[in-house]
């Protein structure tokens, strides 16, 4: 399996938004150029070791974390992601969304089973 640059880009936007960064700051505070941040959020360039290194620790997340799209052994990162997804919902966006999983698992174990 090769790096999944465009999910790893996806991945990188999505934390720097979530922690209120722009480009500019995250480059600056991964000693980048604001123009790599794009090409890198775009899936555009690939990036070496130490970027992603750089990104990681100004992100304040593992490489993994930005990694798992592009690992087989990743299913701790997507449980966490799943249980920060869910730590701010209701009862009622709970049950929904149990019923909405439980409803795409089965659907996704029968066809895999055709």
């Amino acid at each position: 399996m090769g790096l999944d640059y465009q999910s790893i880009g996806i991945r990188v936007r999505r934390l720097r938004k979530a922690k209120g960064l722009t480009q500019q700051t995250l480059a600056e505070f991964s000693e980048q150029e604001p123009s790599n941040i794009s090409h890198i959020e775009r899936g555009a360039t690939k990036l070496s070791l130490p970027t992603l290194v750089s990104i990681a620790n100004a992100l304040d997340v593992t490489v993994d974390e930005l990694l798992c799209d592009s690992l087989t052994a990743s299913g701790g990162v997507f449980e966490q992601e799943v249980a920060q997804l869910l730590s701010d919902c209701s009862l009622q966006e709970l049950k929904i969304i149990t019923e909405t999983v439980r409803t795409l698992k089965e659907s996704l174990r029968k066809h895999r089973a055709d």
